[in-house]
């Protein structure tokens, strides 16, 4: 059981008001708060032990170093990743995937496929069809049902000798929908396909095994997991990354250089050209520690119930549709309301000083799917209480009341 007053009380933020009135904050797909711990650990890295990493015999310069590598083996750790050099620092999960795409550009050709699916972040999309364009392969996409839960079956046949890439996300960030991706990833596999997952509205919700999921490429941001903003992870299995040409050149990712021939720099460095965001590397690990005392065990147990409690309510607004009706969903709840634009609802509640999220949620092809411009999307963490989704339910009654 979760000590959510306590939990709260770690995060500043929530107890300040936003237009006169106590936060709630519903934004969690976007980017978490941050807990006092991780706040602490970046000022406590400026103070102390600011210098580069990597480069420096003096002291400031080797306990930095220590402390960058020892949140990579963190990293490693959460994610059960067989060795630390298969974990990449980056600045996020976009820096991730375009790091991949670039790779790649020098593996697939005309007539080649890459398969993606149709719930992808705009940041698992045109990567892709930048790398097809280049490379004259073709982009495939798996479709959606009314649930908005893919369509294996329509997967299935879409696979063929000619598929060298899939890539889905684990969960979906518009509607919440936690896609059956060690499915996909055994079936990709059978045709000798990689693997991407796009794993940046998973990770505050669960902790994914990439060595059981058997996924090439796993994907990430620091900071939607508490962490800072800048940050992110790209594990990616050893023989892909040693496969795979520098995506960056530069410092730090160099064996020797002279005029004639560089030559690189053995994994992870490699990928991580340039001084790196350190304080920011550092303080991933301090989040990930903090996640885990929490424990996601009882992270996704009190998620479920605050998602539960959340869809229940809210279908008691008349005229009030939910997108992403599936059965295995995270703590997400896309929804309108007839004849109001969702800008408008944000936009009401928001002087009631609840923060959602209006739009079309960098997933535009989804928004076509359902013929919708947008939606509202509330997205829960631990921290977030039933009585503030009570206040939120209230408050998007007043605005349907005031805009009807």
């Amino acid at each position: 059981m979760l000590d959510i007053q306590k939990i709260r009380s770690d995060f500043p933020i929530l107890s300040q008001k936003v237009n006169g009135k106590p936060l709630i904050y519903f934004d969690n797909g976007a980017t978490s708060q941050k807990p006092q711990i991780v706040i602490d650990a970046e000022v406590k890295y400026y103070q102390e032990i600011n210098a580069n990493i990597h480069r420096g015999v003096h002291t400031l310069s080797q306990l930095a170093t220590d402390a960058y590598e020892i949140s990579r083996g963190k990293v490693q750790e959460h994610i059960n990743a067989k060795f630390a050099h298969e974990v990449l620092f980056t600045s996020g999960t976009t820096h991730g995937i375009n790091l991949v795409t670039n790779g790649f550009a020098s593996i697939l050709k005309t007539g080649d496929e890459v398969i993606v699916s149709s719930l992808e972040h705009h940041s698992n999309i045109v990567p892709w069809q930048m790398l097809c364009e280049k490379t004259g392969a073709t982009l495939k996409v798996i479709p959606i049902n009314e649930n908005g839960e893919l369509i294996i079956e329509a997967f299935d046949a879409l696979l063929s000798e000619r598929t060298k890439v899939v890539t889905v996300n684990h969960i979906s960030n518009a509607l919440g929908i936690i896609n059956p991706i060690k499915y996909i990833i055994d079936k990709a596999h059978a045709v000798g396909a990689a693997v991407l997952i796009d794993g940046a509205q998973a990770v505050p919700h669960l902790k994914p095994d990439v060595q059981d999921l058997d996924c090439d490429f796993y994907a990430f941001s620091g900071h939607k997991m508490c962490g800072p903003t800048g940050t992110g992870i790209l594990y990616g299995k050893e023989a892909w990354l040693n496969k795979l040409p520098p995506y960056q050149g530069g410092g730090e990712m160099i064996k020797e250089v002279t005029f004639e021939k560089t030559t690189y720099a053995d994994l992870p460095h490699k990928f991580e050209a340039g001084t790196p965001n350190i304080a920011g590397g550092i303080v991933l690990g301090t989040a990930i520690d903090y996640l885990n005392n929490v424990g996601f065990d009882n992270i996704q147990q009190y998620e479920n119930e605050l998602l539960a409690h959340a869809t229940k309510r809210l279908l008691e607004i008349e005229g009030l549709k939910i997108y992403g009706t599936g059965k295995n969903k995270a703590s997400v709840i896309s929804f309108n309301i007839d004849g109001i634009h969702p800008y408008d609802i944000g936009s009401i509640i928001d002087k009631l000083g609840i923060a959602v999220r209006t739009g079309h949620h960098c997933a535009q092809p989804i928004m076509n799917f359902f013929c919708i411009p947008g939606t509202i999307r509330a997205s829960f963490s631990f921290y977030n209480t039933i009585e503030e989704i009570d206040q939120m339910v209230e408050a998007v009654k007043k605005a349907q009341t005031m805009l009807s």
